[in-house]
């Protein structure tokens, strides 16, 4: 996939993402695991991310932008009916990030990858 597919794709998906989080809880079907709904989602971006980053600074701005973006999320979940924050939310969305993006990025620093 060619890195113009993969930017398409990942912002897709954040918006994907995005929608589903500010989504109000009464028009949610009810999910299976939501924390691995979050670590899936999370890890998924930081794949697409470890495509997209040009070098290992850019990397690590690309999954600093994916904690922040997390955290806001979760944030603004407050302001939404039956929806709030949630620590074990924003620790699922790190965990996600930190297996799959930290991994590729401890590689690159170690390797010189």
């Amino acid at each position: 996939m060619t890195t113009a597919w993969v930017e398409i794709v990942f912002f897709i998906a954040g918006a994907g993402i995005l929608a589903g989080c500010l989504m109000p809880e009464r028009w949610m079907p009810p999910l299976p695991n939501d924390k691995l709904l979050h670590f899936l989602a999370y890890a998924g971006l930081s794949l697409l991310a470890t495509k997209m980053a040009v070098n290992n600074e850019a990397l690590a701005g690309w999954l600093g932008g994916l904690f922040i973006a997390g955290y806001l999320i979760e944030v603004l979940q407050k302001f939404v009916p039956g929806r709030g924050f949630s620590w074990l939310d924003l620790a699922a969305n790190a965990l996600g990030i930190v297996l799959v993006g930290g991994t590729v990025l401890i590689q690159g620093w170690v390797f010189g990858c």
